[in-house]
Protein backbone atom coordinates (compact mmCIF):
# COMPACT_ATOMS: atom_id res chain seq x y z
CA UNK A 1 0.00 0.00 0.00
CA UNK A 2 1.51 3.22 -1.26
CA UNK A 3 -0.19 5.23 1.28
CA UNK A 4 1.28 8.37 3.35
CA UNK A 5 0.11 10.56 6.20
CA UNK A 6 0.81 14.38 6.07
CA UNK A 7 0.78 17.41 8.97
CA UNK A 8 -1.00 19.36 6.99
CA UNK A 9 -1.47 22.78 8.48
CA UNK A 10 -2.80 25.13 5.94
CA UNK A 11 0.03 26.50 5.65
CA UNK A 12 1.99 27.06 2.10
CA UNK A 13 5.03 24.69 3.32
CA UNK A 14 2.41 22.08 3.71
CA UNK A 15 0.59 22.68 1.19
CA UNK A 16 2.83 22.08 -1.72
CA UNK A 17 4.03 18.97 0.10
CA UNK A 18 0.17 17.96 -0.03
CA UNK A 19 0.69 18.77 -4.05
CA UNK A 20 3.96 16.99 -4.58
CA UNK A 21 3.05 13.85 -2.30
CA UNK A 22 -0.06 13.82 -4.46
CA UNK A 23 1.60 12.57 -7.83
CA UNK A 24 3.39 10.03 -5.67
CA UNK A 25 0.73 8.24 -3.17
CA UNK A 26 -1.91 6.36 -3.83
CA UNK A 27 -3.88 8.00 -0.48
CA UNK A 28 -2.98 10.48 1.07
CA UNK A 29 -4.06 11.00 4.74
CA UNK A 30 -3.94 14.74 6.15
CA UNK A 31 -3.35 15.40 9.92
CA UNK A 32 -4.20 18.72 11.09
CA UNK A 33 -3.30 19.78 15.04
CA UNK A 34 -5.54 22.73 16.67
CA UNK A 35 -2.89 22.95 19.27
CA UNK A 36 -4.65 26.73 20.42
CA UNK A 37 -2.63 28.63 17.98
CA UNK A 38 -3.86 32.46 17.58
CA UNK A 39 -4.06 31.55 13.42
CA UNK A 40 -5.37 28.23 14.00
CA UNK A 41 -9.09 28.91 12.86
CA UNK A 42 -7.23 30.51 9.73
CA UNK A 43 -5.28 27.69 9.05
CA UNK A 44 -8.02 25.03 9.78
CA UNK A 45 -10.22 26.10 7.21
CA UNK A 46 -7.68 26.39 4.35
CA UNK A 47 -6.42 22.80 5.24
CA UNK A 48 -9.89 21.89 4.64
CA UNK A 49 -9.62 23.50 1.47
CA UNK A 50 -6.87 21.83 0.47
CA UNK A 51 -7.62 18.14 1.39
CA UNK A 52 -10.73 18.49 -0.43
CA UNK A 53 -8.77 19.96 -3.32
CA UNK A 54 -6.15 17.10 -3.58
CA UNK A 55 -8.77 14.31 -2.45
CA UNK A 56 -6.82 13.91 0.98
CA UNK A 57 -8.82 12.11 3.75
CA UNK A 58 -8.56 14.62 6.50
CA UNK A 59 -8.84 14.32 10.28
CA UNK A 60 -8.52 17.40 12.88
CA UNK A 61 -6.90 16.45 16.33
CA UNK A 62 -7.44 18.80 19.60
CA UNK A 63 -4.48 19.47 21.90
CA UNK A 64 -5.90 21.37 24.09
CA UNK A 65 -2.75 20.84 27.11
CA UNK A 66 -0.43 22.37 24.28
CA UNK A 67 -2.27 25.79 25.02
CA UNK A 68 -2.71 25.27 28.99
CA UNK A 69 0.98 23.47 29.99
CA UNK A 70 3.27 25.23 27.40
CA UNK A 71 4.45 29.48 26.59
CA UNK A 72 4.63 30.46 23.65
CA UNK A 73 3.42 33.99 22.18
CA UNK A 74 2.22 32.07 19.60
CA UNK A 75 -0.58 30.42 21.34
CA UNK A 76 -3.88 32.28 22.50
CA UNK A 77 -2.63 32.60 26.22
CA UNK A 78 0.53 33.90 25.46
CA UNK A 79 1.90 37.76 24.66
CA UNK A 80 1.71 39.71 21.93
CA UNK A 81 3.06 38.01 18.32
CA UNK A 82 6.16 39.66 17.47
CA UNK A 83 6.18 42.09 14.13
CA UNK A 84 9.87 41.87 11.98
CA UNK A 85 12.08 39.47 10.26
CA UNK A 86 13.03 35.70 11.27
CA UNK A 87 15.55 36.40 14.00
CA UNK A 88 16.25 34.45 17.17
CA UNK A 89 16.38 37.67 19.48
CA UNK A 90 12.45 38.61 17.62
CA UNK A 91 11.08 35.38 17.09
CA UNK A 92 11.96 32.74 19.86
CA UNK A 93 9.02 33.76 21.81
CA UNK A 94 7.06 31.91 18.94
CA UNK A 95 8.68 28.76 19.81
CA UNK A 96 6.00 26.05 21.07
CA UNK A 97 8.01 23.64 22.66
CA UNK A 98 8.47 20.17 20.70
CA UNK A 99 5.39 21.11 18.89
CA UNK A 100 6.74 18.75 16.03
CA UNK A 101 7.84 15.83 18.35
CA UNK A 102 4.16 15.59 20.03
CA UNK A 103 2.68 16.06 16.68
CA UNK A 104 4.87 13.59 14.48
CA UNK A 105 4.27 11.07 17.87
CA UNK A 106 0.67 11.26 17.24
CA UNK A 107 1.11 10.81 12.86
CA UNK A 108 3.15 7.59 13.55
CA UNK A 109 0.66 5.93 15.76
CA UNK A 110 -2.09 6.90 13.51
CA UNK A 111 -0.01 5.57 10.12
CA UNK A 112 0.78 2.28 12.11
CA UNK A 113 -2.61 2.16 13.19
CA UNK A 114 -3.74 2.57 9.48
CA UNK A 115 -1.18 -0.02 8.16
CA UNK A 116 0.71 3.23 6.45
CA UNK A 117 4.75 3.33 6.63
CA UNK A 118 5.35 7.90 5.78
CA UNK A 119 4.53 10.63 7.44
CA UNK A 120 5.59 13.38 5.69
CA UNK A 121 6.28 16.84 7.26
CA UNK A 122 7.06 20.52 5.59
CA UNK A 123 10.20 21.35 7.70
CA UNK A 124 12.48 23.17 5.46
CA UNK A 125 15.79 24.80 5.69
CA UNK A 126 14.86 28.29 6.37
CA UNK A 127 13.55 26.87 9.65
CA UNK A 128 16.74 25.44 11.50
CA UNK A 129 17.67 28.37 13.22
CA UNK A 130 14.48 29.04 14.61
CA UNK A 131 12.73 25.90 15.53
CA UNK A 132 15.39 23.03 17.23
CA UNK A 133 12.18 20.59 16.31
CA UNK A 134 12.53 21.28 12.47
CA UNK A 135 15.66 20.20 11.93
CA UNK A 136 17.36 17.66 9.75
CA UNK A 137 18.95 15.89 12.74
CA UNK A 138 16.06 16.15 14.47
CA UNK A 139 13.31 14.16 11.48
CA UNK A 140 16.13 11.90 11.45
CA UNK A 141 15.91 11.11 15.14
CA UNK A 142 11.98 11.14 15.10
CA UNK A 143 12.40 8.83 11.92
CA UNK A 144 14.50 6.48 13.64
CA UNK A 145 12.23 6.00 16.90
CA UNK A 146 9.05 5.98 14.69
CA UNK A 147 10.61 3.24 12.96
CA UNK A 148 11.92 1.21 16.64
CA UNK A 149 8.77 2.04 18.16
CA UNK A 150 6.13 0.46 15.31
CA UNK A 151 5.39 -3.10 14.28
CA UNK A 152 5.02 -1.27 10.70
CA UNK A 153 8.84 -0.01 10.83
CA UNK A 154 6.77 3.78 10.30
CA UNK A 155 9.66 6.23 8.63
CA UNK A 156 9.38 9.94 9.32
CA UNK A 157 10.26 12.37 5.75
CA UNK A 158 10.80 15.60 5.05
CA UNK A 159 11.05 16.23 1.84
CA UNK A 160 11.61 19.51 1.98
CA UNK A 161 14.42 19.54 4.60
CA UNK A 162 17.31 21.17 2.65
CA UNK A 163 15.49 23.94 0.82
CA UNK A 164 14.45 27.62 1.29
CA UNK A 165 11.35 28.93 1.45
CA UNK A 166 11.26 30.37 -2.12
CA UNK A 167 12.31 26.85 -2.98
CA UNK A 168 9.12 25.65 -2.01
CA UNK A 169 7.13 28.39 -4.19
CA UNK A 170 8.66 27.42 -7.21
CA UNK A 171 8.12 23.43 -6.41
CA UNK A 172 5.02 25.05 -5.57
CA UNK A 173 4.19 26.77 -9.03
CA UNK A 174 5.61 24.30 -11.03
CA UNK A 175 2.72 22.10 -9.75
CA UNK A 176 0.16 24.90 -10.71
CA UNK A 177 -0.64 25.47 -6.71
CA UNK A 178 -3.01 28.12 -5.51
CA UNK A 179 -1.01 29.69 -2.81
CA UNK A 180 -4.33 31.53 -2.54
CA UNK A 181 -5.44 28.71 -0.22
CA UNK A 182 -3.06 29.00 2.38
CA UNK A 183 -2.51 30.94 5.26
CA UNK A 184 0.88 31.83 7.26
CA UNK A 185 0.04 35.00 9.06
CA UNK A 186 0.75 34.13 12.96
CA UNK A 187 -1.91 36.88 14.14
CA UNK A 188 -5.25 35.22 12.45
CA UNK A 189 -6.81 38.30 11.37
CA UNK A 190 -9.29 38.62 8.74
CA UNK A 191 -6.27 39.70 6.56
CA UNK A 192 -2.51 38.78 6.96
CA UNK A 193 -0.87 41.45 8.44
CA UNK A 194 1.83 41.84 6.61
CA UNK A 195 4.10 42.71 9.34
CA UNK A 196 4.96 39.60 11.25
CA UNK A 197 7.78 37.20 10.44
CA UNK A 198 5.44 34.95 8.64
CA UNK A 199 4.17 37.14 6.59
CA UNK A 200 7.48 38.84 5.55
CA UNK A 201 8.90 35.17 4.51
CA UNK A 202 5.41 34.60 2.88
CA UNK A 203 6.48 38.10 0.90
CA UNK A 204 10.33 37.46 -0.04
CA UNK A 205 9.41 33.74 -0.93
CA UNK A 206 6.23 34.77 -3.75
CA UNK A 207 7.57 37.61 -5.02
CA UNK A 208 5.28 40.38 -3.62
CA UNK A 209 7.91 43.05 -4.99
CA UNK A 210 7.39 41.77 -8.28
CA UNK A 211 3.15 41.13 -8.42
CA UNK A 212 3.39 37.35 -8.26
CA UNK A 213 2.14 37.30 -4.43
CA UNK A 214 -1.97 36.44 -4.33
CA UNK A 215 -1.83 36.80 -0.66
CA UNK A 216 -3.81 40.21 0.46
CA UNK A 217 -2.13 41.88 3.02
CA UNK A 218 -3.27 44.44 5.13
CA UNK A 219 -0.33 46.66 5.05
Amino acid sequence: MNDAVILLSGGMDSGVLLAWARARFDTIHGLYFDYGSKHQEKEFSMAQILASHYEAAFTRIDLPFINTLFSSSLLLSGGDIPEGPYELDNISSTVVPFRNGIMLSIAAGYAENHGIKTVLIASHGGDHLIYPDCTTGFTQAMSKAAGEGTFTGVTIEAPFGSLGKKDIALIGRDLGFDFSTTWSCYKGLDLHCGRCATCLERKAALDHDRGLDPTEYMT
